[in-house]
């Protein structure tokens, strides 16, 4: 194929197609690498912990670990990013002539430290299971199995559903944690059906 009709076809593929997703399904993400299941992990607070019961948070996520062959982790930022936000301030005190309008924008950026400070906590950890060609009678029973052995060793988890999925998706790709319901297709909200 030219270089031409492959930039052509890349102009043409959907969002899904770029990412390599073939699919969301209700519990997985089917890539072409096989699908992918997400356990959401509710994060403990360890800075309030005992360096013991840190120990022993430490312990318990190695008895997981050991226990799955194939496991992958992933830990977002579920948090607006206010970098740029703050940079485009800088540049525009360093620009700006009039001193109450200096000092505006000086408090806007304090605010934005306050308001990102406040939300440093907020992160996301993932458990990711790649399942490859196994059989569908058998998937159930060892996503069970996985998600009891997080619960025995005294994690809060819970099985990704759809919805969560595409709101991974949302902040790992684009940092967007303000989004309440992720649509299929673009504009699909303003779609009436039966007109």
């Amino acid at each position: 194929m030219s270089r031409k009709k492959k930039n052509e076809a890349k102009e043409k593929a959907y969002t899904r197609q770029l990412m390599g997703i073939k699919n969301i399904s209700s519990h997985a993400l089917v890539t072409s690498h096989g699908e992918l299941v997400f356990f959401m992990i509710k994060p403990t607070n360890i800075s309030v912990l005992s360096e013991s019961s840190v120990c022993a948070r430490i312990y318990a996520l190695m008895n997981v670990l050991k226990g799955i062959a194939e496991i992958e982790m992933l830990c977002l930022n579920s948090r607006e990013n206010f970098e740029d936000n703050k940079a485009h301030l800088r540049s525009r005190m360093e620009q700006e002539e009039n001193p109450v309008i200096r000092k505006l924008l000086q408090q806007d950026a304090v605010s934005l430290d306050r308001m990102q400070v406040q939300m440093a906590t907020a992160r996301e950890f993932l458990i990711i299971i790649r399942l490859r060609d196994e059989k569908e009678s058998e998937v159930q029973a060892y996503l069970s199995r996985i998600e009891k052995s997080l619960k025995d060793q005294g994690f809060t988890t819970k099985k990704a559903a759809e919805t969560d999925i595409k709101r991974l998706l949302g902040v790992y790709y684009e940092q967007n944690v303000t989004t309440e319901k992720y649509e299929d297709f673009d504009g699909e909200r303003w779609v009436i059906v039966g007109e």
